[in-house]
């Protein structure tokens, strides 16, 4: 069964490049254009992994890890934000929520396909 990924971020451009990434690297992909809409599509699926933006409307990328933490459901799911927002301090605030790996705006697609690759082998 092919592992889903769910983008979640406010720019269509973004969703629209991140989806040819992980679908050439060979999963389904799932979009969300906010944080709620990212809420609203978890409370009925359970993606393999969540690529999750910072900066949105609604709730943001930090009240939507939080909150996804607290979800057993979802305690094995690796959450990797890509955001823009890449201050030390941005960073930490990221991974002490519960995400599991960070990465920044403008990113190197080779490191974001690795980095999904390596996050859904552990």
């Amino acid at each position: 069964m092919t592992k889903t990924i769910l983008i979640v971020d406010d720019e269509p451009n973004i969703v629209l490049s991140i989806e040819y990434l992980m679908k050439r690297a060979g999963y389904e992909v799932a979009a969300a254009y906010d944080g709620q809409q990212a809420l609203d599509y978890l409370a009925g699926n359970c993606p393999a992994l969540m690529i999750l933006d910072v900066m949105m409307p609604n709730k943001n990328g930090f009240e939507v890890c939080e909150e996804v933490r607290t979800d057993s459901r979802f305690a094995a799911m690796p959450i990797l934000m890509l955001t823009a927002k890449g201050r030390e301090a941005e960073m930490n605030k990221g991974l002490s929520l519960g995400a599991d790996a960070y990465i920044t705006k403008p990113f190197s697609t080779h490191e974001l396909v690795e980095c999904v690759k390596s996050l859904l082998q552990s």
